[in-house]
This record gives structure tokens, sequence and C-alpha cells, in this order.
């Protein structure tokens, strides 16, 4: 069969091994070709061929619920429900999302793209499951990454009290996006070493029971005699101790095993927890040696070789920019501290951790946990910088309000992945931090129109000692600017004029400050003269330049690359409405909707946030002025 072919998974419940040895090498083949040209999460998906192929042989989809944790782990998922001939659009606009979609297919129960979210997912469907007296089954794959977060800690707990039918399958393959950390990693180390035990355990009660006579009264300690086998088995006994019956550790990649162990999970009542043992980029020599995970997800790559084809930079990474600004300033001042939730790798603070490696904290996938710890260290007169990506830093908000900008506390946080990303899709766009930290009291919130002033902003935050400073940047590389040599210590609050004009105001920032200098040209050739300014403080605002544009009766057009609603533009209607202002003023952004997969380019193309764009927008703004008379 081909895999184009296929339109759902029933077809496996007739496939022998042999047969479901094929298909798995089929599919590892067709991942390889296709992902080679639209890029995508190869690693992850290489690792679970097997796994997946058993899952469906053994569940019925999607009578039976599945659950993938994070979800970029689901490409074969996807395959096996009838999406294979989709998956030349992988990624791009309007094409096959890269994570579960519900509206894609019946079979995606539940969409994420964040990590840890499965297993409370899970129980409220087994939850459900019980209350309306139906038999489907419920079951979880999460990685042992996701594992380590404390939301997936806290639906542990929860389900093993509560006892419910659940199926949790532990992925463990030692590695999220980058190397795991912690100590229940440690536990699962251990546990990966230790000998399978319920054979043994299952084999000692069958003997108990049958010794003649003394069979009955034994029995009522047998289950106490089982403890103790396990305890003598297997290190930690970690989930048996939480509630649920833990099976394994299972070969990932042998789907008699595979299979095997799902049946037995299928019949046993209450919580279990299969482990299961998988390679990353099982298959695929460059993704299954990779040491550096740089075949977790990938563009497009040669497969013969493996050379992964990267689109020609100008500039540095403003990850790198921001990375290197730190480790000069460490160099010099010993209370600088790092911390990162699981983004040593994405955020580019490799060469920042050997260069100080007491000094860089990655603490797995705990952003609350992260945020918090920089506010202890803030407290013993450090200075901690959380390196975070923008999707993330809204998993611990309710620490950056309670935890840092409460008590003031001199907390940095350089906020990676800011804006639109593109192909991860609108699970990661980074669009929504303006909204949640302007209204902070106490923060002070700017981004750079490029690499060289974003230097000069780390090293000003830095400086700055009067409470919690959030620095945005994107995804991606510089524009190529000159770097100085000296750092420069950028007045809070304070905004510059890119281009002189007389007619309206152009207020932006970051990304889209080109955007701005290429309208003013245009405008320009029109006879009308913008003037464009770096509003790179989006709080505070700069109010005597405000408030001196309202005093030239200049209309005003703001335009940020994030939600407009709660946004920069807001900033400085309120600023207006609070001073009076008789002021024309229009903004642009991105609407009230998630923005879902593409290109950065086709997405702002969609959403109306492009040269052509705010040119018409100008243009509108001036016809306003005209009618309201206020030319001078």
């Amino acid at each position: 069969m081909k895999l184009e072919d296929i339109q759902n998974p029933h077809f496996l419940k007739t496939y022998e091994t042999e047969d479901l040895n094929k298909i798995a090498g089929d599919i590892r083949s067709f991942l390889i070709e296709r992902l080679s040209i639209t890029g995508g999460h190869l690693g992850p998906n290489l690792g679970v061929v097997e796994l997946t192929l058993a899952l469906h042989k053994v569940f019925d989809s999607p009578k039976d619920k599945m659950i993938w944790d994070v979800g970029h782990q689901a490409y074969v998922h996807k395959i096996l429900t009838g999406r294979a001939a989709q998956f030349n659009t992988l990624r791009q606009h309007k094409g096959l999302c890269g994570f579960p979609k519900r509206i894609e297919s019946e079979h995606d129960v539940w969409e994420t793209g964040h990590s840890s979210t499965s297993l409370s997912a899970a129980m409220g469907m087994a939850v459900a499951r019980d209350l309306k007296k139906t038999d489907d089954k419920v079951i979880a794959v999460i990685g042992d990454g996701a594992l380590t977060g404390g939301m997936a800690l806290e639906a542990l707990n929860h389900i093993g009290h509560e006892k419910k039918d659940l199926i949790v399958v532990l992925n463990d393959n030692e590695m999220s996006i980058a190397p795991n950390v912690g100590a229940l990693h440690n536990v699962l180390g251990r546990m990966r070493t230790a000998r399978k035990y319920n054979k043994a355990k299952d084999e000692l009660e069958s003997l108990i029971r049958k010794i003649p006579a003394f069979g009955g009264k034994l029995a009522a300690t047998a289950e106490r005699v089982k403890d103790s086998l396990k305890y003598l088995l297997v290190s930690g006994m970690f989930f048996e101790e939480l509630g649920y019956t833990y099976l394994g550790p299972v070969d990932g990649h042998d789907l008699e095993d595979l299979i095997d162990n799902l049946k037995y999970a299928k019949k046993t009542k209450g919580p279990v927890i299969i482990h299961v043992l998988t390679k990353k980029g099982k298959g695929y020599e460059p993704a299954e040696t990779d040491k550096n995970d740089s075949w977790h997800g990938v563009g497009p790559y040669k497969i013969e070789s493996g050379q992964q084809i990267k689109p020609k930079q100008i500039g540095p990474s403003y990850s790198g920019v921001v990375s290197k600004t730190l480790e000069k300033i460490s160099a010099k001042d010993e209370r600088v501290v790092v911390i990162t939730p699981a983004m040593t790798i994405g955020s580019k603070l490799v060469d920042y951790g050997k260069a100080f490696p007491d000094r860089l904290f990655d603490v797995g996938i705990a952003e609350q946990h992260a945020t918090t710890m920089a506010a202890g260290l803030a407290t013993q007169n450090m200075k901690p910088v959380l390196s975070i990506y923008s999707t993330f830093l809204q998993r611990g908000y309710d620490q950056v309000v309670h935890d840092v900008a409460r008590q003031n506390l001199n907390v940095l946080f350089t906020i990676d992945r800011s804006g639109l990303v593109g192909a991860d899709g609108e699970t990661h766009q980074g669009v929504f931090d303006i909204a949640f930290l302007r209204h902070i009291p106490n923060m002070v919130l700017m981004m750079g129109k490029d690499e060289n002033e974003l230097q000069h902003m780390v090293y000003s935050a830095l400086k700055y000692d009067d409470g919690p400073v959030a620095i945005r940047f994107p995804r991606g590389n510089g524009i190529g600017v000159p770097m100085d040599e000296e750092f420069e210590d950028i007045p809070i609050g304070s905004w510059e004029v890119l281009k002189e004009g007389d007619d309206v105001a152009i207020l932006t920032f970051g990304t889209t400050i080109p955007m701005a200098l290429e309208a003013w040209e245009i405008l320009a050739k029109s006879g009308i003269s913008a003037r464009v300014i770096n509003a790179r403080f989006i709080k505070p605002l700069d109010t005597k330049m405000l408030n001196l544009l309202y005093a030239e009766n200049m209309p005003i057009l703001t335009l940020e690359e994030a939600v407009l609603q709660g946004g920069f533009g807001s900033a400085v209607l309120e600023h207006a409405a609070d001073h009076h202002a008789n002021a024309i003023i229009d903004r642009m952004g991105i609407p009230d909707c998630f923005i879902e997969h593409g290109s950065v380019t086709k997405l702002l193309e969609e959403i109306g946030l492009t040269t052509p764009d705010l040119v018409d927008r100008v243009k509108s703004l001036m016809k306003r002025k005209t009618e309201k008379g206020l030319f001078t």
C-alpha cells in the first residue's frame, strides 16, 4: 500500500509484525525524503515510527483518544490517519500543520505546541468518558523532557490519586529539544538500566497460589512480597509509588514488544505507565548520531550528505548577539547569572555555558521555576538574566507579576522569538508579550531597531537598577549593520527620530523599522513628508516626544508586529486620552485572531502588515487630517 493511499489506520489491525516492519521502513523513507524539501521535526518523528504503528494497531482512533504532548512528533500519526498526500505543504501557508490540528482530522483530539499539557488533557477526557459511561481508552504520549514540566507532574500526581483508567506512554529518548536535565531525568536513567519485573512478579504470584494448603494463607501477603520484588528489581519505583502500574522499559523499536505491552496496558485497571525507550533520528545516520540536536527541527537538507541548506545570512543571529553581549559583560561583572528553560541551544547560550559553567542554569521545561529563581537571585544583589522565548514566557506570567515586578526586582528578561516566527504557527508566534507585560507596574519594555542597538540595550538593562526590564528580539538574523566596539547606555524611555518629516509621524520599533523606512521613501515621492520614529521603548513611552507631536498637530500612525489589543498602539492612545490630546491616531498590528503557520512574509501579507499597506494607511490618515482641518 502506498502511504498516500492510506485513509485511516484501521488496515493495521490485519497486519502481522513483518508487514508492520515494512511499513515502518516506508514511513522513515517518506519522512526523510519529504522533510528534505519542506523541513520540519525530523529527529522526533523518526524516533516514534514503531511506537505510533503499535498504538494505532492496538487502539481504535478516533474512538480511543491519542494525545501527543508537544505534538511535533505526530507526523507518523498524520500519515496513518490519511494525510500523507499533504506532506508537500507541511508547515507552509494554508498547508499541513506541523502539530496536531483538530480541524485537520477527527484523529487529532488535542492541539498543542507547548510541552507538558497531555496528561492534564488526558485526565479531562478520562473524567468525561466516565461521566458519559462510554468505554473508550485515553492514551497520552509524553516525552521524558516534557515530563519534567511542573504541569505534567501536577497531573501525574492527580491521575494517580484518582485511579482513572488512563495510559501514559513515556517516550524516553533522553532528549527534548536539547539534552534533558534534572533529578527526574536521572530517575529515568536508573530505570533504563533496570531489569523488567512484571513477568517476574506475575510468575511469583502464580507460584504462591499453586502451593498446596499454604497458597491461600500466603495470598494475603503476596502483594507485600511482590512490592519487595519491585523495590529489589527497579530503582526508585517512582511511578508505582504515585499509584501507577509501571511497564517497562520497553524497546521502542521492537514492534512485538510494544504491541504486547500496549495490549497488557489496555486490559489493566487504573493508570498505567509504559516506559518506552526510543532513539531520536532512528534510521537516518546524520540525525541518529547528532550530538548537538541540530536535527530536532530542520530546514531543507541534502539526503545523501545530511548537509542542511541554510539561506545566506547578512548579519549575526539576534540570539547570538544577546549571548555574546552577556559573555562580555559577565567577564567584568561576576553578579551576572543566566537562566534558561531548556533553551540553551535555541538561544545560542552554549558558548556562554562553556565560558561561565557555574553561571548558566538550564532548569529544564520549568518556566515558572526559572522566573522565580531569577527573582530569588535578584534579592541577593545578583544580576539574573532569564533567556526565554516569547511564547514560553506566557507560562511564567504569574511569577513575572507576583515574584518579580511586585517586588520591583532587577531581573532582565531577554525575550527571544518576539513577533511572528513563521512555520511553527499559532502555538509559537511571539505576539502577546507586549500586551501581557506592558500593563505590569515597574516593568520596562524595549526592542531595538537592529543588532547593534540590541547589544546596547542588553548593556543598558544590566546597568539599570530600578526594577525589571524586558528586551524583545526576533527570530533569525540581524540586518547586517556595523557593530560598535564599545557599549553605549541608552536612556530609559527615549525614542529617536530616524527620518524627519512634517506631515505625519510613524511610530514603530524592531522588525517593522525597515518597513517604515521603505514607506518613507515612497511617501516622499508622493509629496508626503513622514517622520519615522524609532519608538524603541514600549514602556515607558517617550512622553516628551509624544507631547511635541500633539503640539504640532501631527497625525500619528503606530506600527507593531504584535497584537493590537493592549499593544504599543493602545499605549499611545491611552496617553493621548489621559492628556486630552486632540490627536488623530491610527494603529497597525496583528488583529484579534491566532496567526497560523506559514512564512513570515506570507503571514504579513495576509494580515495587511506590509509596506504598501503602510503607505495606504498613511494616505488615509492624511485624508482624515484634511477633513478635520488640521493643516496649518
